[in-house]
């Protein structure tokens, strides 16, 4: 098997962690928490820009098929989560670098996802972020500010878990060693 159709390998099997990881976290109904991106984050970080835009968007296509349409429009958080972490760990995702691209993710990801979020649920989907959403417009703040500034406390500890998580799985050499391409 040749490299290319490895890494696509593992593209697959990312989208699959994506899918049954996000979808166990959010049964827990655990707030501020997802995981549903660390395959994202592990094949970009891994593996580049490329491979990782693509294991994001098929993630948000089988979802789509798994779980329902609205799941697709996400695909672009997922794209943006890919380049975000392929431009910061370019040679090598330490945890510095992982706090740092968890910290540009609680940003960026709620600027693609909130008004994604608006249009298609009213800016509730009954994770524990709407709480933070319901506190923000109870406290007076307009409804796509909440839906924003509840998005980014929600993705402020997932992103930064899920970046640190994968860090930390690729300073494991048989993680590094499972996911040799040569």
């Amino acid at each position: 098997m040749n490299n290319k159709t490895k890494i696509l390998v593992y593209c697959a099997i990312a989208v699959v962690i994506n899918v049954v990881v996000g979808t166990l976290v959010s049964a827990t109904k655990i707030p501020l928490l997802f995981l549903d991106t660390v395959g994202t984050i592990l094949i970009a970080a891994k593996f580049g820009m490329f491979y990782g835009i693509l294991t994001g968007a098929s993630t948000n296509l089988l979802m789509g098929v798994t779980s329902g349409p609205t799941a697709i429009p996400f695909a672009f958080v997922n794209v943006a989560i890919a380049i975000v972490v392929a431009l910061i760990s370019r040679k090598d995702f330490t945890y510095k670098k992982a706090i740092i691209a968890g910290l540009i993710l609680a940003f960026v990801a709620p600027m693609i996802g909130a008004p994604i979020r608006l249009v298609l649920f009213g800016g509730f989907t009954g994770s524990g972020t709407d709480l933070v959403i319901i506190a923000l417009k109870s406290a007076g703040k307009e409804m796509l500010t909440s839906v924003y500034w509840g998005a980014v406390a929600g993705n402020l500890v997932d992103k930064l878990i899920s970046c640190l998580l994968v860090a930390w799985l690729l300073k494991k050499p048989e993680i590094n060693k499972a996911l040799s391409v040569n």
